[in-house]
């Protein structure tokens, strides 16, 4: 491809808009067009990203018995209002209306419409196990699309399905799709780590996160170096250890004036977080949520939202507070009637805690779960932190940001049960199948291949994910004999199986070489007067400071080794996994 006809106008400057690398690099390297907020178009060499994440998904998917299909994005609503999901989903599903007044759904997902063609196709066990996917666009209504490509409205997906007669065949397979998720990571030259997860909406019985380490990924993962037990902090359990309060005391009120946060009560009454009790509200799809941890820790809304089984959670405003009686900064569960309380589980081990006093400018001395209130639920609700006891080892475990760049779950048989995917046993009798589902999203997995690989000039594309192999630069273009040199040169790595971008526009040598390292090519081979003088050319990896001149006869040999070079240390990045189910 000639830089000359290639639609990209690079930019200079960061956008305004972009806050975080990958966001940055790929709309100043058209790589990504925003259209509107979350809906990117795909440039040209965005594209030849994709076509290679796409390859090597269809590759390893393949390699594990998968079939490709398309199924629709566009959907009725019939088949979400069977699974339920239809009810359970928010404003995240977009429902609209066709002209006969019919609900649809744009689809964020497909596991309805593939149980339906499941169900509709197999029938006996013996076509079991089964595995289908697609490579497919998804829309989901995010609330707040951030980061470039890595949370879109609009998106691309791999999602894949398993159907099987067991749970136990299910668990036989469930490695094999691990296994070829780290293959197709590797393969795309990024690090990852898997994670136990949150099922979420999904539902099933286990869910594994595969996630990129990242200080601007947007969860948090805990992490134990002493054991290796790695979990996504929204379902990670902790070693709660209780504080002795002694025996329950009587109920005391103390005066307590403008000291609305735990940290500034802790001061004034000179005691520690632990020894209080820290309120949290929601409003949940019933009502006000009154969550109840202790003051040295945070409320973990997706235990919260799974102990709750409410499908939205969003922080009560101060008015609805006002609504339930119930005063801001001095709240307690005492007395308050016509709400939902949820305690973790240790506050309610723990005895003569400080709480509000639900009275503007007072609190509680020795508040005790059981005699002074009740709640409606007591579970783990609490977010594991920095430093807490590992759950498994007890020792302290760490924090750290990620991005998640795939995600497998065990359905189980909660889709085949509602849309009646069932199959015959040898004696006739039906029974649900049980599926798995597996997804990830090409924008988001090329995302973050940059947030991993990039410096202050631009993106570093591993070999196996770069648009083109090899940048060539021509300089002194007006020269007859450098252009044919170059143009030469452009034939030969081509006829060799090289891909190459020609930068043969009428540019400075400044802002060829810039170019170059903004859109990250492994190689850059540069052509001038000077260097054929030498009857030679510069060879350049983009990760290296320093250029070598090699013999211009030598020029397609040379880069070829590279490039095989490059791509043995990718292939040997793929190795086997050990399947480990954390306790986490």
């Amino acid at each position: 491809m000639r830089r000359s006809v290639l639609l990209c106008e690079t930019l200079r400057d960061d956008p305004a808009e972009a806050d975080v690398p990958n966001h940055k690099l790929l709309v100043r390297g058209c790589f990504i067009r925003q259209l509107s907020s979350g809906i990117y178009s795909l440039l040209p060499l965005g594209t030849r990203v994709a076509a290679k994440i796409e390859q090597v998904l269809r590759e390893e998917m393949d390699a594990i018995g998968g079939q490709e299909l398309i199924m629709p994005v566009v959907q009725p609503a019939e088949i979400w209002q069977q699974s339920g999901r239809w009810y359970d989903i928010g404003d995240d599903l977009l429902r609209l209306k066709d002209r006969a007044e019919h609900d649809l759904v744009l689809a964020m997902t497909h596991e309805e419409v593939i149980t339906s063609l499941i169900g509709y196709n197999v029938h006996s066990y013996r076509q079991l196990p089964v595995m289908l996917y697609q490579i497919q666009t998804k829309f989901r209504d995010e609330p707040r699309p951030r980061a470039g490509a890595i949370r879109l409205r609009e998106f691309t997906m791999k999602d894949a399905y398993s159907a099987h007669v067991t749970q136990e065949d299910l668990d036989r397979y469930y490695p094999d799709v691990y296994q070829a998720y780290f293959n197709i990571f590797r393969r795309c030259g990024l690090d990852v780590m898997s994670v136990d997860s949150d099922v979420g909406m999904m539902g099933g019985t286990m869910a594994h996160e595969f996630m990129s380490l990242t200080p601007v990924g947007e969860d948090t993962l805990v992490l134990c170096d002493a054991c290796g037990l790695s979990a996504n902090r929204q379902i990670a359990t902790f070693r709660k250890n209780i504080v002795d309060g002694g025996e329950p005391r009587p109920l005391e009120e103390v005066a307590t004036p403008d000291t609305k946060t735990i940290a500034d009560l802790a001061v004034l009454l000179d005691i520690p977080e632990t020894s209080t009790a820290k309120a949290t509200f929601f409003m949940g799809d019933s009502g006000l949520i009154f969550a109840v941890v202790r003051g040295d820790m945070e409320v973990n809304e997706t235990k919260l939202v799974n102990a709750t089984k409410t499908t939205a959670l969003r922080p009560a405003t101060e008015g609805e507070l006002r609504e339930y009686g119930i005063v801001g900064g001095y709240a307690s569960p005492i007395g308050v009637s016509g709400v939902q309380v949820v305690v973790d589980d240790l506050v309610a081990e723990s005895t003569n805690l400080v709480a509000g006093a639900n009275k503007e400018g007072y609190h509680l001395y020795n508040v005790n779960y059981g005699r002074d209130y009740e709640a409606d639920i007591v579970a783990d609700i609490a977010s594991a932190y920095e430093g807490a006891p590992c759950p498994q080892c007890g020792a302290p475990v760490r924090l750290e940001r990620a991005i998640e760049v795939g995600n497998i779950f065990k359905l189980g048989t909660k889709y085949a049960a509602a849309l009646k995917a069932q199959y015959r046993d040898e004696a006739g009798e039906l029974h649900p199948m049980v599926m798995g589902c597996y997804g990830i999203g090409v924008e988001r997995l090329m995302a973050a291949i940059v947030e991993a690989s990039h410096d202050e000039d631009g993106m570093i594309w591993p070999v196996s994910m770069a648009p083109y192999h090899v940048y060539l630069v021509v300089l002194n273009q007006n020269d007859e004999t450098v252009m044919q040199a170059a143009e030469q040169l452009y034939a030969d790595l081509g006829a060799a199986g090289i891909t190459v971008l020609f930068d043969d526009r009428n540019e400075s040598p400044g802002v060829k070489f810039t170019d170059a390292d903004l859109l990250g090519m492994p190689l850059r081979i540069t052509v001038s007067r000077r260097t054929l003088k030498n009857e030679a050319v510069e060879l350049k990896l983009r990760t290296d400071k320093d250029f070598e001149l090699v013999p211009l006869a030598e020029a397609v040999k040379q880069a070829q080794a590279q490039i095989d070079a490059l791509q043995a240390a990718i292939d040997a990045r793929v190795v086997e996994e050990t399947f480990v189910v954390s306790d986490g």
